[in-house]
């Protein structure tokens, strides 16, 4: 008679979906601090720092660019989470940071259409290259 020993079970996070509890007690603080900081840093980040400018170009622009480069942190950092919340199989966190990368899309386009819009460039001369 042999007694075979059980084998290892092996424990893979992607094996099994989290528990939904679980699930939504990460997602709705994830959503709250990430939409609060996107808006908050709208605000203060970059409202205030375009009016402490006081009109200096300079100063605005270089708010601006901040602000779309913390804009693109936040974005990446969305969609980094969001993977790594659906590899875990925890549908409301994933869904939660789609949702946020959603949000930091259209504000990061919005962003660069008034940077575009400020920023155009001078008239064509005629026979240039690129007109």
């Amino acid at each position: 008679m042999t007694n075979d020993a059980p084998k290892a079970k092996r424990w893979r996070p992607w094996a099994q979906p989290i528990h939904w509890g679980v699930d939504l007690a990460m997602a709705i603080p994830f959503f709250l601090l990430e939409t609060a900081w996107l808006v908050l840093d709208w605000m203060l980040g970059l409202g205030l720092e375009v009016w402490a400018a006081q009109g200096k170009r300079d100063r605005i622009d270089a708010a601006a660019l901040a602000h779309i480069g913390r804009v693109q942190v936040l974005l990446i950092a969305a969609f980094v989470i969001g993977t790594l919340a659906g590899v875990f199989r925890a549908r409301w966190t994933a869904i939660a940071h789609l949702l946020v990368a959603l949000l930091a899309g259209g504000v990061l386009v919005v962003v660069q259409h008034q940077w575009d819009r400020s920023h155009t460039p001078p008239g064509c001369i005629r026979y240039a290259a690129h007109c």
